[in-house]
């Protein structure tokens, strides 16, 4: 009896062991296509905010490749090809938020966006003309909305100043109320908007419709029906993004060497 029961248990651990390893080995040997996806992820937003068709005979990476990426420091609005030991196609700026030494935190009465931390060194794409020009910049964005943050990307022209695209790919926000800010037509509202009135952020979500009368309707998007919180969100983000704390520094750097 004790001899059978000790064979049962014997058979169940052997079977839960190799059931183990399996599953171990499975996890490891997919971890590095499971990343190389979410990163195609990742690069497939920044094409399309950048309006660069995909294109179907050549892979994500070869149509990335179309794309210049830089470090930029916040403090100093640098462009830098290298930052530490990180090779840029490796940096997450999100990950550096959670390590001290590469983020600081972000003083409360700064933090409209709610980032709690931000990263001392970004990572953005730039797409050039022929002559070698800046035709778009796109910029990592990020803030709270009504459930948790929306991480995105937004492009602007080579003024620094027009919009010529908006997305997010990823968020919490409420189907059919803040998350139509996936709506194609209301991102599309954003291109040719000015983010810039003299030196001020201005471009905000306004509650309703825009009217084709306003003389301010280049600087205000549509608001979201029935998702005001998450339109004053995307109003702190776009705020933080390109004041003093996020890309305005940086800004101010390319539009005094071009």
């Amino acid at each position: 009896m004790n001899e059978s029961v000790l064979k049962t248990i014997g058979v169940a651990f052997s079977v839960c062991l190799v059931c183990s390893l399996i599953v171990s080995i499975s996890a490891v040997s997919l971890r590095d296509l499971q990343n190389e996806n979410k990163l195609n992820d990742r690069r497939i937003k920044v094409l399309e905010v950048a309006d660069i068709k995909i294109e179907t005979d050549q892979t994500i990476a070869e149509q990335f490749s179309k794309l210049e990426q830089k470090f930029v420091d916040f403090d100093t609005g640098q462009l830098m090809d290298e930052y530490k030991n990180f090779k840029i196609d490796d940096y997450d700026p999100i990950i550096a938020t959670k390590d001290k030494n590469l983020s600081s935190k972000v003083p409360q009465s700064d933090d409209i966006a709610i980032i709690k931390n931000r990263e001392n060194v970004g990572k953005i794409f730039i797409l050039r003309d022929d002559k070698g020009n800046i035709d778009k910049l796109i910029l990592p964005i990020r803030g709270y909305g009504l459930w948790g943050t929306l991480f995105g990307y937004i492009a602007i022209e080579g003024d620094f100043n027009t919009v010529s695209g908006i997305t997010y790919y990823e968020h919490k926000e409420t189907p059919g109320l803040g998350a139509e800010v996936d709506n194609e037509d209301w991102r599309k509202s954003w291109i040719g908007k000015k983010i810039y009135q003299g030196d001020e952020v201005t471009l905000s979500v306004i509650k309703g419709k825009v009217s084709n009368d306003d003389p301010s309707k280049l600087y205000k998007i549509d608001g979201l029906s029935g998702a005001t919180i998450t339109g004053r969100g995307v109003t702190n983000m776009i705020s933080y993004w390109f004041g003093n704390s996020g890309y305005g520094k940086l800004l101010e750097e390319l539009d005094y060497e071009s």
